[in-house]
């Protein structure tokens, strides 16, 4: 066995990747690229070798005297290619059992790799079937791989021997993962990728693995030219996407322009920023370069959902039912034309027929989720998000949709521990924190409260309601200086971004400030904002009121009052308990119209 370790690893080192971040020999990374794409198709292991394969197609071609040769064979190999050559035959045909069983003592590595992973698949495949089986109303998601305890123990014995290659690693790895023992899995990963640091697969796991920055700083990885493209990725799981950003900056700027597998990431990282515009236009530059693409589209069709695209969606959806109408994505990007025209029982159906092609599939339990809660259907609505933190547990519109589900069965402690998760996970986004203040509401926190709603504005409110619930709050409280400079701020918002938004709290505003300055005897300020409120059908009679207050107040010949004015001000940080206290300027409305 000693020779064929010996083999395998000659070529492994002949396959050990450029140094740490070193894009200066593209050529040489074109030919391990090749290369493991070979390797990796050789051993069944179809998505790798696809990476590879794309990542070498956006270099430039090699001419024939540098293509890479073809890998060394050893005695054993030669022993096992026949029985290699039929399993792999039946292998492709996903007759996993029957591979498995041509390759029974199998002493080559690669022979031996395709045995396990045969089996392994298997396992998985009876799975599936038993889970798509199981998939009615979403009960039970706990069927197991039966093959993985004995997986575990075969491999764990070849692991402490040291006669597993990288790839033998990287499915010693996802046994272990599969198994929940995720520490003992991340070890087996690294190493994985220390002995053949060019398997994509490998990575990609360690990214599902990794929950936060202070677990990556923890990690040591090979110093590799790959170890570039993983952090870019984990960096955009991660939410941090200026990192990641920078990141595929670079590597396109080494020479990887023309690589789909970035352009896509690129979007991607913009969709997580809900940096909408960019998004789409990336998308669109996507598909105009790989019009047959499937993977990310349920990404696209996201951004086209919530920018209401009826017409783009439509074409999306017919088009890639052209391609392939059975395939995940397609069906979530379905599932979601349906639910923008708010057909949500259909939508519901194509997501579950997406989980059927593939239970692991993160996106369709998160979208499932949001449509049961459409139908009001709670319970299959927290089974559905509780299926897509199990998958992966940084899904935040998944922590995001318990906390919503917990706030229709008025249950604000649960909803509380939940929507906390997902403010965790995405620490500057407003909605989490405009739902964190409304929870504290509910439970009489108002200092927690007003701290969120705070926060909400002081990130970039999307909405552009926290600054109105803070300062209702601040209404209960009687604290009426602070809460009109709210409902100022939130005018000055409103009306500077341009857009008409719905009226309804605009005229609240406006209706709170008049009353406001009438009590401090600020007459032209007062009247001024009534004058506002008679522009809004709910406020026109209280502010047509107000006039004939104002005026005959004025007649009688009560002077304005002129003690309140002061300067404007919000303050940038706001501490612990109170928001800022300081009296009121008259709010200059000329330039203002509803």
């Amino acid at each position: 066995a000693m020779i064929g370790r010996a083999g395998a690893m000659a070529a492994a080192a002949a396959m050990v990747a450029v140094g740490g971040g070193d894009f200066s020999d593209l050529r040489e990374i074109k030919k391990q690229l090749l290369s493991v794409a070979e390797r990796s198709r050789e051993r069944g292991l179809q998505h790798s070798g696809k990476w590879a394969a794309e990542l070498a197609f956006a270099l430039e071609p090699l001419p024939l005297s540098e293509l890479p040769p073809p890998p060394v064979l050893t005695e054993e190999d030669a022993r096992d290619l026949d029985a290699y050559t039929l399993a792999k035959s039946y292998f492709d045909l996903k007759e996993y059992d029957r591979a498995a069983y041509f390759l029974r003592g199998c002493k080559s590595q690669k022979a031996y790799f395709l045995y396990m992973y045969s089996r392994y698949l298997s396992g998985e495949k009876k799975k599936d079937d038993e889970t798509v089986d199981s998939l009615g109303p979403l009960e039970k998601g706990q069927v197991k791989n039966e093959a993985l305890r004995e997986l575990r123990v075969e491999l764990s014995k070849k692991h402490k021997a040291q006669e597993l290659d990288g790839f033998g690693l990287y499915l010693y790895g996802v046994v272990l993962r599969k198994l929940d023992l995720v520490k003992e899995a991340i070890d087996v990963f690294v190493e994985a990728a220390h002995v053949l640091p060019l398997h994509w697969g490998a990575w990609l796991e360690l990214c599902n693995l990794i929950t936060d920055k202070e677990m990556l700083k923890f990690l040591s990885l090979p110093d590799t030219w790959m170890k570039e493209f993983f952090l870019a990725h984990i960096y955009t799981e991660l939410q941090l996407i200026e990192e990641a950003l920078q990141k595929y900056q670079s590597l396109i700027d080494a020479g990887f322009s023309k690589s789909t597998y970035i352009i896509s990431q690129i979007a991607v990282a913009y969709h997580n920023i809900r940096d909408i515009d960019k998004a789409l236009s990336i998308f669109n530059e996507l598909r105009k370069q790989d019009p047959y693409r499937i993977e990310n589209m349920d990404t696209f069709s996201n951004l086209l959902y919530v920018r209401s695209m009826k017409p783009e969606l439509s074409y999306l959806a017919h088009n890639l039912c052209e391609i392939d109408k059975y395939r995940v994505e397609t069906c979530c990007v379905i599932g979601n034309y349906y639910s923008l025209r708010s057909q949500h029982e259909k939508a519901a159906l194509y997501f579950q027929r997406a989980l059927k092609l593939n239970p692991r599939y993160l996106g369709a339990w998160t979208l499932m989720g949001h449509e049961y809660m459409e139908m009001k259907n709670t319970s299959a609505a927290i089974q559905a998000y509780r299926h897509a933190i199990e998958v992966n547990k940084r899904d935040y519109r998944a922590w995001y949709g318990l906390g919503q589900t917990y706030e229709i069965l008025k249950m604000p402690f649960y909803c509380l521990y939940y929507y906390r998760r997902a403010h965790q996970l995405r620490p500057n986004d407003s909605r989490m924190l405009v739902a964190l203040g409304e929870c504290y509401e509910k439970l009489n926190q108002l200092v927690e409260a007003k701290k969120c709603y705070w926060r909400a504005y002081a990130v970039g409110d999307v909405e552009k309601m926290a600054l109105v619930k803070l300062a209702k709050l601040h209404e209960q409280l009687n604290e009426s200086e602070q809460a009109a400079q709210c409902y100022i701020k939130y005018i000055q918002d409103i009306y500077s971004c341009g857009e008409v938004v719905e009226h309804l709290e605009v005229s609240t505003a406006f209706r709170y400030l008049a009353q406001y300055y009438f009590k401090c005897k600020l007459w032209d300020e007062a009247s001024a904002c009534a004058q506002k409120c008679c522009a809004f059908n709910d406020t026109r009679e209280e502010g047509k009121a107000l006039l004939r207050q104002i005026l005959q107040l004025r007649n009688q010949g009560e002077t304005s009052s002129t003690d309140v004015a002061a300067p404007f001000f919000l303050p940038a940080s706001l501490s612990a308990n109170n928001t800022p206290t300081r009296r009121v300027s008259p709010l200059n409305l000329s330039s203002v119209t509803p």
